[in-house]
């Protein structure tokens, strides 16, 4: 039983954003850059995929034939030192033999089902967003004792959702993503930027320049090239003393 493990490895104040699990399995340049340098950019993909978080953020609670609903659940993984809130969580009832957990007014046992909203665009993006949702499924592990074995990541575009079957390899790259996270936080330390093709989509790239820059901080190459801007600009001549 996976929710078994309930060794606490991390203080509250240890805990790094669930969110940078989706930035460091695309770029640990890009997590860096977001988490450590406070940089950010915005384009077509990253303001889309707010507005689908809004949709899914209204912290309400549904209640559907077969389903309960829960919205905007505040979520955390002291084992591996997350915390975060899922966009949906839907609890499922039980099969037979299945543990799960009680709900007042309603018959038997429910088991959670996290679904994430996304935009997905490409392949490296697709993988980050299962990842993230699977660090979802560690957090409601801990947090209520049962397993969670599946979840769902909603596609915006063809306005369907695709399951996430939580196996041993997709846990295992989670913990391992999660163990990084926390040494990148420790050090410190921007990973220096190393172009690839994905790079032309990530909205990180007007501060990253992965193509014009082997510096390890953004910020220490921009302070740099504006300091060089500065010397060769020419001094505005002095105006005569009359």
């Amino acid at each position: 039983m996976h929710a078994a493990n309930m060794e606490t490895s991390f203080s509250e104040d240890e805990l790094l954003p669930l969110s940078g699990l989706q930035h460091l399995a695309f770029c640990e340049r890009r997590w860096a850059l977001v988490h450590l340098e406070q940089q950010w950019e915005e384009n077509i993909f990253t303001a889309e995929g707010a507005l689908l978080h809004e949709k899914a953020h209204s912290a309400t609670i549904e209640s559907r034939p077969g389903v309960l609903i829960r919205r905007t659940l505040p979520l955390h993984c002291y084992r591996l030192g997350l915390s975060g809130q899922a966009d949906v969580v839907e609890f499922l009832p039980c099969g037979a033999g299945e543990r799960g957990i009680a709900f007042p007014r309603r018959r038997g046992s429910w088991r959670p089902f996290p679904v994430e909203y996304k935009r997905s665009r490409d392949k490296a993006g697709n993988e980050a967003y299962r990842i993230q949702l699977c660090a979802q499924a560690f957090c409601l592990e801990e947090m209520l004792v049962v397993n969670v074995p599946s979840g769902a990541v909603f596609d915006s575009k063809a306005k369907r959702r695709t399951e996430v079957v939580f196996d041993g390899e997709l846990r295992g790259q989670v913990e391992r993503l999660a163990a990084r996270m926390h040494e990148i936080e420790r050090s410190r330390r921007t990973p220096r930027a190393v172009y690839a093709k994905k790079c032309d989509s990530c909205s990180m790239k007007p501060v990253c320049l992965p193509a014009a820059t082997e510096s390890a901080s953004a910020a220490e190459y921009l302070r740099r090239f504006a300091s060089a801007n500065l010397r060769q600009t020419p001094l505005a001549a002095k105006d005569p003393v009359p």
